[in-house]
């Protein structure tokens, strides 16, 4: 009789790259990830262009990526490493002192996957590195509403249109009820579908619009003029 042991090894650790120019909170970071079972720092760094470097380098799942950093920002830095092709699956989470709504929807432009204050606590960062390195990063309820408000303040310098043609009018209610920030659940209960058609809908929606991950489609829903005031 024999005995299945790869079935019993541990999933490989959540790999996360640091870019975070203060030298005490990067060591802080690196501690604390470093002693969590299911995650591991594979580099760290202090500049944005190093940043970008180091994701091409390295390839991690998560890059905890700071907005204010010297020789380039944590915003364009995101930017550089979500449209570099060689880095496809390299995710970023902004991590930043500054909980401005202008920095909230610059980094989902630029790519990120979410954004979290350094207010928040240890368990609460450790949980987003999780959601984001898992693919279905769903922006929390809060930077949603951040994220409304701002679209609803405005103005905004050159809006981009986005063309929602190709998608079906179920995938067009889904994507409005992930614009409002509705969880899986919460969409399946109000379209009185199952959490697994949810599911599916988002993968088409991803697919169709090129999107990353949820907060790309929140994004969406807003350039596509299915949330208005």
């Amino acid at each position: 009789m024999t005995t299945d042991t790869a079935s019993h090894e541990p999933p490989p650790p959540v790999r996360v790259l640091l870019a975070e120019d203060q030298v005490l909170v990067r060591d802080s970071l690196k501690v604390l990830i470093d002693t969590t079972p299911g995650l591991a720092t594979v580099g760290e760094t202090g500049t944005g262009a190093e940043a970008v470097l180091l994701a091409r380098r390295h390839r991690p799942d998560v890059v905890l990526m700071d907005v204010r950093m010297p020789d380039m920002d944590g915003i364009e830095a995101t930017r550089r490493i979500c449209a570099d092709p060689a880095g496809a699956g390299v995710r970023v989470l902004i991590l930043t002192t500054f909980d401005l709504d202008e920095y909230v929807y610059a980094s989902l432009r630029a790519g990120a996957s979410g954004f979290l204050v350094k207010s928040a606590t240890a368990s609460e960062l450790l949980a987003a590195i999780r959601v984001v390195a898992s693919g279905e990063a769903l922006l929390a309820p809060t930077v949603t509403r951040r994220l409304i408000a701002d679209f609803l303040r405005g103005p905004h310098p050159a809006p981009v249109v986005r063309d929602l043609k190709d998608i079906t009018q179920r995938e067009r209610e889904v994507l409005t009820l992930v614009g409002r920030g509705m969880s899986n659940a919460e969409i399946a209960e109000h379209l009185h579908l199952t959490v697994g058609t949810v599911k599916t809908h988002i993968g088409r929606l991803l697919a169709k619009l090129h999107a990353r991950d949820r907060a790309q489609l929140v994004i969406a829903a807003y350039e596509g003029g299915l949330i208005t005031i």
